[in-house]
């Protein structure tokens, strides 16, 4: 790598996307082979952008043409990873939560906190929706989550309140599909990117070069 390498991998995620949750295993994993640590630079994205009406709520009947069939696909996809990657997770699939709260939480987390604090509230909502089934819609299991990780709750509760940061994280939204971001996780690292919960060694590939 050249000096001006970065020390972080953006990530452009979405807490609905199984593969998101699977992504960040692998890459957790690739993390345990480096000697340097490798920050997470994270972007929400909204898998149900499409969905949404003016006032942000989700429009569960807009046909988005993924059938029964494409359900079925994607569970088998997860399940391929799940037992690659030794995850227990209690859904498949998560079509009828919206991540939208959750997202704007998680954005005003990383700008007010460490890293340290933002991941631990980030890897939480992963958890309490793939490994406990939990609704992350729900702003009193976000305040829960965030208290638990060390966050004032009340800041959660003025969070989720706050027209102007639901705008700024649909201006995140759009930025990312003005990068090309289509579909998620991605991870990008110095012009270079990979979509999918890629395994770890392509992972090493993206940041390492080999």
């Amino acid at each position: 790598m050249s000096e001006t390498d970065p020390d972080y991998i953006t990530i452009y995620s979405d807490y609905v996307c199984p593969f998101c949750y699977l992504g960040r295993e692998s890459l957790k994993r690739y993390q345990e082979t480096r000697e340097d640590e490798l920050d997470i630079d994270w972007h929400p994205f909204d898998l149900r952008s499409h969905k949404r009406r003016p006032d942000g709520s989700i429009d569960f009947s807009v046909d988005d043409g993924k059938d029964d069939e494409y359900f079925e696909q994607a569970k088998q996809g997860v399940r391929r990873l799940q037992e690659k990657y030794g995850v227990d997770m209690t859904l498949d699939i998560a079509t009828d939560i919206d991540s939208l709260p959750a997202q704007v939480a998680s954005y005003y987390v990383k700008q007010h906190y460490d890293t340290e604090t933002w991941l631990a509230f980030d890897v939480s909502i992963f958890d309490a929706l793939w490994q406990d089934g939990a609704d992350i819609g729900d702003e009193e299991l976000l305040v829960e989550l965030a208290e638990d990780a060390g966050i004032e709750g009340d800041e959660i509760r003025s969070a989720l309140d706050d027209d102007a940061l639901f705008e700024e994280v649909h201006e995140q939204f759009a930025e990312a599909q003005r990068h090309g971001v289509t579909g998620v996780p991605t991870f990008a690292y110095d012009g270079y990117a990979a979509r999918g919960a890629v395994p770890p060694e392509q992972l090493e590939r993206l940041v390492e070069g080999f």
